[in-house]
């Protein structure tokens, strides 16, 4: 996959996850009365449909994830889409690499809890069947595979990792002295 390429889907998801945070993820922390009564709805649909209890009633770990969303995550966001789509901003790969490693590392123990949880089915119910875990999971699962992606380009692109053909030109004279 071309480095552009790449950059483009980091920019997609680094500009749509803005709005996720801030009108979905939030509701976990913030007062209800924040939120307009269509939002709550989109919110309890979603918790419905896909199973999905922590986003109505989350464990005190879950909140302290969507807390670190809040203060780190968020305002790295707009950053982070800005940088990738202008593309080649070294500047970006450290943050980029911090917020990666970060969200990877939260995202094992949401999907450990999903796939091995016993979860309840009141009051708000929780995934069952193994089909049902499985349909959660793949919800979570770009926020994993992103992350981890990103780190990987960040490390192994010669555009970020600052590789350059100075760099190797520097090296070539060295050898032959």
């Amino acid at each position: 996959m071309s480095l552009r390429v790449l950059e483009i889907v980091f920019f997609l998801y680094f500009a749509s996850h803005i709005p996720i945070t801030v009108f979905i993820d939030l509701q976990a922390l913030l007062p209800a009365r924040v939120y307009p009564q269509q939002l709550q709805d989109v919110l309890r649909w979603y918790a419905a449909e896909f199973k999905d209890p922590m986003v109505l009633d989350p464990p005190h770990w879950f909140k302290s994830f969507i807390f670190c969303e809040l203060l780190v995550q968020l305002p790295f966001f707009p950053i982070a889409a800005y940088a990738f789509l202008k593309g080649g901003c070294r500047w970006i790969r450290t943050p980029a690499i911090v917020y990666s490693a970060h969200v990877a590392t939260t995202l094992i123990p949401i999907l450990a809890h999903i796939l091995l949880f016993p979860f309840p089915l009141e009051p708000h119910p929780g995934p069952q069947t193994l089909r049902e875990r499985w349909v959660l999971v793949s919800i979570y699962a770009p926020y994993l595979l992103v992350p981890v992606l990103l780190l990987l380009t960040m490390i192994r692109s010669r555009t970020y990792s600052g590789t350059t053909t100075t760099t190797t030109t520097t090296a070539s004279k060295k050898k032959r002295k």
